[in-house]
């Protein structure tokens, strides 16, 4: 059975920087496109950035310059550096194994166009006061 992990949420004031983590098991990781997308409270949940087995990456426009994604292929764990938080960016943070990368665009599968499972973990809360 698949497993996500997410740790590293937490509060923080407007400009400072959290890095969330996301422990991967039961999934050859890089065969998919990996990610995180986040939900905000009554808002539909977005996709914020994406990594492929050649660490080709893509993010949404609003984090682009803010956050880098990352991945540990010894120890399996796709990580989230979010630095220059803003009170917009406060949701929770879901890590996500999207698509097998070998057939799709990543892009495609962080847009959610990508019809076939996803999937996630548990959820990590951010919280960004101004």
């Amino acid at each position: 059975q698949v497993k996500l992990v997410e740790s590293g949420g937490g509060s923080v004031q407007a400009g400072g920087s959290l890095r969330l983590s996301c422990q991967v098991s039961e999934i050859t990781y890089n065969n998919y496109c990996m990610g995180w997308f986040r939900q905000a409270l009554g808002k539909e949940r977005e996709g914020v950035a994406v990594i492929d087995r050649d660490d080709d990456i893509d993010y949404v426009d609003s984090v682009k310059g803010r956050f880098t994604i990352s991945k540990d292929n010894a120890k399996n764990t796709l990580y989230l550096q979010m630095n220059s938080l803003k009170p917009e960016d406060t949701a929770m943070y879901y890590c996500s194994a999207m698509c097998p990368s070998r057939n799709y665009q990543c892009s495609y599968c962080l847009s959610q166009q990508y019809g076939g499972q996803y999937f996630w973990g548990q959820g990590t809360q951010v919280t960004v006061s101004s």
